[in-house]
């Protein structure tokens, strides 16, 4: 695992912005705070205030870290992005596990923006603190998880950035 440097950072961060229109903020009126990509599902974490043991969550971080790491394959690497904070490269296959670093955020975001990324920004997940939601991108990412993540949060608030009805 790789701390980001000072330039990187900024190259990543800068992109980042640029292809996903990031606007943090934590005022509704202006979420999501990212333009969601076509392929891509937010739901809500409301269904984890009720999580005690925290069974829900422990849970939902073991389905999107498996899920990112059989897409990555056993090569790849992703980026984990906490925004204004310390950022980093690892491969996934490395971490997690015993006698292992444990992965560096988590895809619930306690606190702040929580972001992780394939390094071509093709699949990731997006914890959004303030709307207290997850939205997880990539078409082959969301085949490995989205359907475990939806029997841990139930039914999805967007899909592909648009409002799912409840009809």
């Amino acid at each position: 695992m790789f701390e980001l440097l000072e330039d990187e950072y900024r190259r990543v961060w800068d992109r980042f912005y640029d292809e996903f229109k990031f606007q943090p903020s934590t005022s509704s009126f202006k979420w999501p705070a990212i333009k969601e990509p076509g392929a891509s599902v937010t739901w809500s974490l409301a269904a984890l205030d009720d999580d005690p043991e925290y069974e829900r969550l422990d849970r939902l971080v073991e389905v999107v870290e498996q899920g990112l790491t059989f897409c990555i394959g056993p090569s790849g690497t992703l980026l984990a992005l906490d925004w204004q904070h310390t950022s980093y490269r690892f491969a996934p296959q490395d971490v997690g596990g015993p006698g292992r670093l444990a992965w560096p955020l988590s895809p619930y975001p306690d606190g702040d923006y929580y972001i992780y990324l394939s390094e071509d920004f093709r699949m990731g997940s997006f914890g959004h603190p303030w709307e207290e939601s997850l939205c997880l991108f990539g078409q082959e990412f969301l085949n490995a998880a989205s359907a475990e993540v939806e029997k841990l949060l139930g039914q999805p608030i967007r899909r592909s950035g648009r409002i799912v009805g409840t009809a």
